[in-house]
């Protein structure tokens, strides 16, 4: 399914509009990633592990996306967005959010 942040999509025409879709996944820090993480921030450079973790929660959040696009007839989302959040009492938490339109191209 393709899936652009821009609300068009060159040399095809939009038929018809399904909706607003999205996909969110909450993920949660472990005491392993933590320790990875702090001893990067000593060391400097990147958190592999959070990357990693992040990457992952970004592509469940965009299949949720899609999934509910296809339910509903799409064959593509327009004018995606993605958010990013901390959540939780100590901030341990974050979520990630996706959302856009679900349309059928021509």
């Amino acid at each position: 399914m393709l899936v652009t942040t821009t609300p068009t999509v060159q040399g095809h025409e939009i038929t018809k509009y399904l909706g607003v879709v999205c996909g969110e996944v909450v993920i949660g820090a472990h005491l392993g990633k933590d320790i990875l993480a702090s001893f990067t921030n000593i060391v400097g450079g990147r958190s592999n592990a959070y990357e990693s973790t992040l990457r992952e929660t970004r592509d469940d959040a965009m299949a949720e996306m899609m999934e509910e696009a296809r339910k509903l007839g799409g064959n593509a989302i327009v004018g995606a967005k993605f958010d990013y959040t901390v959540i939780g009492q100590s901030g341990s938490m974050m979520m990630v959010a996706v959302s856009g339109t679900a349309v059928q191209l021509s």
